[in-house]
């Protein structure tokens, strides 16, 4: 808590409408007086951050949402010179990837200015059943959400259980004949897994394992990019 009473209050108010709440639900999940709790949500939702929907239950409103979209993304913002700067010291492509669902998107990428390269432009969408990525994403899953994608992976849960003991991961014509990779976490404040971060370029270059070469610069770049 911040010590600021009514914001405290308020904020307790806005994450029990999470899913939607109805006064009698708000009092019992904020354990907020009824007075106050309804005085409160009637507030904010002036302010459009709280809408009432068909039944009457408050829901977030519009205004948060235009309240995020004009805030810069912290790890986009903090991930591009870092990308840069692990492409300059790896000499490989590197790339910055968040899951969705069964897919990971590749949302920020440096590239190397020429020569033999493995190009992923922003905005590609990549399976989660192979590539060093994919693998760092899954690790740290509870295994409810690992065993349904196992079957189809090119990894096994062995593979995962190697990755969450060392901290990074590695893949050799996995995800695309001739492409070797490299890939380490990156956690929020409390150490959930939300990214990876990797560098990928030719078998020829990086070798059969990558990772003895490269996997230090990976995990210290992903480190500098967690907790934001």
């Amino acid at each position: 808590m911040s010590g600021v009473g009514v914001l405290d209050k308020a904020v307790v108010i806005l994450a029990a409408c999470v899913d939607g709440a109805s006064l009698a639900e708000l009092v019992d999940r904020t354990k907020l007086p009824r007075a106050t709790a309804h005085r409160l949500a009637q507030a904010l939702e002036i302010h459009r951050m709280l809408v009432r929907d068909t039944q009457g239950r408050w829901r977030p409103g519009p205004r948060l949402g235009e309240l995020a979209n004009a805030a810069p993304d912290v790890l986009l913002t903090a991930a591009e010179p870092l990308l840069a700067a692990l492409r300059d010291a790896t000499g490989e492509s590197a790339q910055l990837y968040l899951r969705r669902a069964d897919e990971r998107i590749c949302v920020a990428a440096a590239e190397r200015a020429s020569g033999l390269r493995d190009t992923v432009p922003v905005g590609s969408v990549l399976p989660m059943v192979a590539g060093s990525a994919a693998q760092i994403l899954l690790a740290w899953e509870p295994p409810e959400a690992v065993m349904p994608l196992l079957p189809r992976c090119k990894f096994t849960g062995r593979t995962l259980a190697e990755v969450r003991r060392r901290g990074w991961a590695q893949s050799v014509a996995e995800r695309e004949p001739g492409v070797a990779s490299v890939s380490a976490p990156i956690r929020d404040r409390t150490g959930r897994v939300i990214a990876a971060i990797s560098i990928s370029g030719p078998i020829e270059r990086l070798g059969r394992r990558p990772g003895e070469r490269h996997a230090m610069a990976v995990v210290r770049a992903g480190q500098r990019l967690s907790g934001l």
